[in-house]
């Protein structure tokens, strides 16, 4: 049941997210502003799901992305939309706490 759950959201089972880090991925908080400010992954940027598609000039096509959230549900939309508007190299992060856990 997880792994069809892990399937259905698009999280990334497998993927390396210290070493895309590393090598300079910008991770996408798309909790709203309140979830974000209570706690966040440090250097993360913080846009909306439901501004996300306003937001894309802050998000550079030429470097990966990993979205996150609270549980990896908006991330997976946020996924899907990138994905939709052109974005290459996207990534489900899940949940933002235990992506943290994974990059630190």
């Amino acid at each position: 049941m997880m792994k069809l759950l892990k399937k259905v959201l698009s999280m990334g089972q497998g993927t390396d997210f210290k070493q895309l880090v590393k090598t300079g991925a910008q991770i996408i908080d798309v909790r709203t502003r309140g979830e974000f400010q209570s706690g966040h992954i440090r250097d993360s940027v913080n846009i909306p799901l439901q501004n996300l598609s306003n937001n894309l000039s802050q998000i550079r096509k030429d470097k990966p992305i990993i979205t996150c959230c609270a549980s990896g549900i908006r991330s997976a939309s946020a996924k899907n939309i990138l994905k939709s508007k052109g974005f290459v190299e996207v990534h489900n992060g899940g949940g933002w706490m235990s992506l943290q856990n994974k990059i630190s």
